[in-house]
């Protein structure tokens, strides 16, 4: 067995599955629409320095996570910005759970 080929074939699975093609669907579309593209990419990068905050074991900014909370709460309310975050989070769960189904299996070398 080579593991590049397997690895190759992993992608294209992913690439193909269910979760990945209505993931990558919704997000064309609310990223063709330059004004929902704009509020999305202003949530994503607080979003983005919030996470990087908290990896660090830094305190997260009250104003920012407020401010995260009231740009979410507006962009859910248009039906394509739910439906690209609801799918968003199907993506990332099945990645989170490859990752955790490779990481088992290498386990006992990295202890």
């Amino acid at each position: 067995m080579n593991v590049y080929d397997e690895v190759n074939n992993l992608a294209r699975a992913i690439k193909e599955c269910k979760e990945f093609t209505d993931y990558k669907e919704a997000k064309d579309k609310v990223r063709g629409q330059a004004d929902l593209k704009a509020k999305i990419d202003e949530f994503e990068k607080i979003r983005y320095e919030e996470q990087v905050l908290a990896l660090k074991g830094e305190t997260q900014t009250e104003e920012k996570m407020k401010k995260l909370q009231e740009l979410y709460q507006i962009l859910v309310q248009n039906p394509e910005v739910k439906e690209y975050f609801d799918k968003e989070v199907r993506f990332n769960v099945m990645m989170a759970d490859v990752n955790k189904i490779i990481g088992e299996a290498i386990k006992d070398v990295l202890q």
